[in-house]
Formats: structure tokens, sequence, C-alpha cells
């Protein structure tokens, strides 16, 4: 049984999230208000280390047009 590194994994989401956002071309504004989130609670997710709820992640995937398995970093 492997052990899974709670911090790297989430550092990894996080990373993942923010490429998605910039490769999607929208303005955090734009993103946050298709969402229905605040700018400060995106930015949170971007720069303070929290992850999103699963509702608003699984909103996020589908604004930002990725899968969550390409947020969550798992690979086939």
């Amino acid at each position: 049984m492997s052990m899974y590194n709670v911090v790297e994994i989430e550092e990894e989401i996080r990373k993942n999230l923010i490429e998605a956002a910039k490769l999607s071309g929208m303005t955090n504004t734009e993103i946050t208000k298709q969402a229905g989130l605040s700018v400060s609670m995106f930015t949170d997710y971007k720069n303070k280390g929290k992850l999103p709820s699963l509702v608003n992640f699984a909103i996020l995937c589908k604004i930002l047009d990725v899968s969550a398995d390409e947020i969550l970093g798992i690979k086939d």
C-alpha cells in the first residue's frame, strides 16, 4: 500500500487549476462570474492553497472546459 503526500496532491491540483484558468483565456472576473464565486474565493484557490468544494470544482471544470482528471492529475 503506497502512502500519498496530501500536500503534494493539493499543490498539484492548485497548479493544474491555475494553468487551466490561464489556458481558458478568461479573466478571473469572467471565471468567477460564470461560476457564481467571489473573486476573493477564486483568488484563495489560486494563492492560498485552499481547494474548492466538490460542487465548485465541478463548476470550474465545466467553465474551464477541462476534465476533473486533468485538474486532479490523474493519468491513464
